[in-house]
């Protein structure tokens, strides 16, 4: 479960991070009375439960005489489907630099992972393919109750000591909360301190009761129908849609994307054993998203079956192009179908995600 920007930053605090001044509202009108609390300018964030907030016009930074007008028009304002029922308004910090801190469970290892650049306020995939020296990593035992200073040391490089103690206590957020992911970005620095511009929080959906946390959260439409049909399902901002079966597969095809300068709409794992009825309903809730122009399925048959995945793709009758791989169980009457129905089935995955980021940037 993903908490919202207010929510983590609640949490964050708790545990030492210090988070700019700020009110969260349920209406505007909630805001007038609140305002002495902030000098001349202050940031206006919708609080929904998807990315690219920015990017839809959802992050607003305004003079506290406009800050009512602002928030009116953000709760007015959908972003991908979803219409916030909190405001989050801040003082604008006097920001000196932005760096980016995450920390995750490497699955490999089984241990935490802190990631950090010197760079933050961006994209940290693009950071991280364009200059992946500026990205370091550092995992160690969750049995230890702070980061070792070495790991520290190593992970801040050059960068200010004072992140130090913010960094040991987000992990400690990490710990305490169930977390799969904690991440500030940007973490900033400023001539008041060291401050969690934004903050990102996502529980392990087992240890919601554990959590105290028993509240549904919002899903656009899309991700309720995917929620209803079992589909593991994350929304993106690109333009490639995806379906895969096992999260690995499904992240791998994702990474490629990216390898190869696309951006990713979603991601969507069918699971195994996925029959037609499945797959045409994958395929028609990846096509529903407004900014897709092809599709992406990637699918490897065990106990899926390739002309069972074929004949999905093929009742779903959606207008985008459908670029397909499929390996395995009946993989040759799978193609043949496909192709008698115009679609398109390469024989790598590598082939496939090229041909639909070339599709998508012309």
């Amino acid at each position: 479960m993903k908490l919202l920007e207010f929510e983590a930053k609640e949490i964050f605090n708790r545990y030492g991070i210090p988070i700019p001044e700020g009110v969260v509202i349920n209406s505007p009108d909630e805001l007038s009375g609140q305002l002495n609390k902030f000098s001349d300018e202050v940031v206006v964030k919708s609080q929904v439960d998807v990315g690219g907030r920015g990017k839809a016009g959802g992050i607003i930074i305004t003079t506290k005489a406009d800050a009512v007008e602002a928030a009116r028009h953000l709760f007015s304002l959908p972003i991908k489907g979803l219409i916030p029922k909190a405001i989050l308004v801040e003082e604008k910090l006097p920001i000196e630099h932005e760096y980016y801190v995450s920390i995750t469970i490497d699955r490999t290892t089984r241990q935490p992972m802190i990631l950090f650049a010197e760079t933050g306020g961006v994209d940290i995939e693009e950071t991280a393919r364009t200059r992946p020296e500026a990205l370091r990593r550092a995992g160690f035992s969750p049995l230890l109750p702070d980061v070792p200073g070495y790991l520290m040391r190593r992970i801040l490089g050059t960068a200010p000591k004072t992140l130090g103690p913010v960094i040991n206590n987000l992990y400690k957020a990490f710990s305490a909360s169930d977390a799969l992911l904690a991440e500030i970005n940007p973490l900033v620095t400023t001539p008041k301190g060291v401050f969690a511009a934004d903050a990102k929080l996502i529980i392990d959906d087992n240890a919601l009761i554990r959590q105290g946390i028993t509240a549904n959260r919002d899903l656009t439409p899309r991700e309720r129908e995917a929620e209803e049909n079992g589909f593991s399902y994350v929304e993106l901002d690109g333009s490639i849609g995806v379906i895969g079966n096992g999260a690995g597969l499904t992240m791998s095809t994702l990474d490629l994307i990216a390898h190869y300068d696309g951006k990713a709409a979603n991601f969507l794992d069918v699971g195994g054993g996925a029959g037609r009825e499945r797959v045409m309903k994958a395929v028609r809730l990846v096509a529903g998203m407004p900014d897709v122009k092809v599709i992406v399925v990637n699918l490897l048959g065990g106990i899926t079956r390739c002309d069972e995945v074929a004949k999905g793709i093929i009742d779903a009758g959606i207008d985008q192009h459908v670029i397909t791989r499929l390996a395995g169980t009946n993989e040759d009457e799978g193609k043949a179908l496909l192709a008698e129905n115009g679609y398109q089935m390469l024989e790598t995955m590598e082939a496939v995600v090229k041909q639909a980021v070339k599709e998508a940037a012309a």
